[in-house]
């Protein structure tokens, strides 16, 4: 079960990177940059997941927006 509970986070994070990902992502802060590309990871991941569970018999375009 998620987790949604917001929490106060001090990181250091490659600028150059965070600037793209934002750019990518259409968001319009660093803090939503960062928070979409976190679900996007871990979506990702459940996607993954399921494939191998299924044997890999299906495919599954990635896509990142």
């Amino acid at each position: 079960m998620p987790n949604h509970t917001l929490r106060h986070k001090h990181l250091q994070i490659d600028q150059g990177n965070l600037d793209r990902a934002k750019e990518i992502l259409g968001a319009r802060t660093e803090t939503e940059a960062v928070e979409r590309a976190l679900k996007l990871v871990v979506s990702e991941a459940d996607i993954d997941a399921s494939l191998r569970k299924a044997g890999r018999k299906a495919q599954i375009k990635r896509v990142y927006r």
